[in-house]
């Protein structure tokens, strides 16, 4: 179970959380019953969390998809998945620990997953440079795809970063050839491939695990080519408008669902992910699983040409009419 959740819109969710866990405590110290005023609380509990999460805005989604609380890759993969061997490094320069991945197994199927991830303090965060990987992180994760294509084995990627690293050593490495080269090559891989937005999915560092057969998202993740504040800066020259530019942006599940990218929204606990766990895992898991059952179907060209028509299919264009230039 996560801590408490801290946002603005929650205020309300606080005060009667708080409540209950006071209530609780005083009847294990006094050793009376409490269950009648604790089942009321809860009720109203509920109640605050549905009413809240079905009105959020869309820059409001970008808070709860930014929780410091909400699960990351590794807490999906301890909670969704069995069997788990962590492989590190990309074989030419360093392990980049901004995405983790390895074997594991989701029901009875071996799998291959890959994901970022953030750190929960400082220590953590400067460890995973807050989920914001250099060009070796998708160099791992480009291997670690090649290996589960030599063993015929599905790629599941979980989608978690404000964007990869815009550090001069990391364009110094070639940032923006190793997310080129694995968008190219996801694109031709030979095996069934999963993404799960489960956080934020910022930009071309997203898109470097985020080409597959399936996209899902989970209800209050974001995908965006930039974040609001990025946005706001580029149009109005100033981040105070970057709820305009959440609005503008279509980042939230409904949207992206609305436009044909994601395949699929995947439902979480009342109050958001970060408030259950384990409840936000299996809908997760059972997601992942029907999806694999139902990419098994395919034979692998039929696999790939889907994949590449699917692509192809995204976004749509205007041509104007040629003008002469004097």
């Amino acid at each position: 179970m996560a801590n408490l959740p801290r946002l603005e819109f929650e205020r309300d969710i606080i005060e009667v959380q708080d409540q209950i866990d006071g209530l609780v405590a005083a009847a294990e110290r006094g050793g009376f019953d409490v269950s009648d005023e604790l089942r009321e609380l809860r009720t109203k509990l509920d109640a605050l969390k549905e009413s809240a999460y079905q009105n959020l805005t869309p820059m409001e989604q970008v808070q709860v998809a930014r929780h410091q609380d909400r699960p990351f890759t590794l807490d999906y993969v301890r909670r969704a998945f069995t069997n788990w061997m962590e492989l590190h490094g990309d074989r030419s320069f360093r392990d980049d620990e901004a995405i983790v991945g390895g074997w594991a197994s989701i029901g009875a199927t071996s799998v291959m997953v890959i994901g970022h991830q953030k750190g929960r303090d400082m220590k953590e965060n400067l460890r995973r440079n807050f989920g914001m990987s250099h060009p070796e992180g998708y160099r791992k994760a480009l291997r670690l795809m090649r290996q589960a294509e030599k063993f015929g084995r599905p790629v599941i990627t979980l989608i978690d970063t404000p964007g990869a690293y815009p550090g001069i050593g990391s364009e110094a490495r070639g940032i923006a050839e190793s997310i080129a080269l694995n968008l190219r090559e996801m694109l031709c891989l030979r095996v069934p491939l999963i993404s799960v937005v489960i956080g934020e999915g910022g930009s071309g560092g997203a898109l470097g695990l985020g080409v597959t057969d399936r996209i899902l998202m989970l209800e209050h993740s974001i995908y965006s080519v930039i974040s609001p504040e990025g946005c706001a800066a580029i149009l109005w020259h100033s981040r105070d408008f970057k709820a305009e530019a959440a609005v503008a942006l279509k980042l939230t599940s409904k949207d992206l669902l609305d436009l044909g990218i994601t395949d699929e929204v995947i439902p979480e606990p009342a109050g958001g992910a970060h408030s259950d766990w384990d409840a936000a895992a299996e809908a997760v898991k059972v997601s992942i699983e029907r999806n694999l059952r139902e990419l098994a179907k395919f034979n692998v060209d039929d696999l790939v040409q889907k994949r590449r028509e699917k692509y192809e299919a995204i976004g749509s264009w205007v041509e104007s009419e040629s003008t002469d230039r004097a």
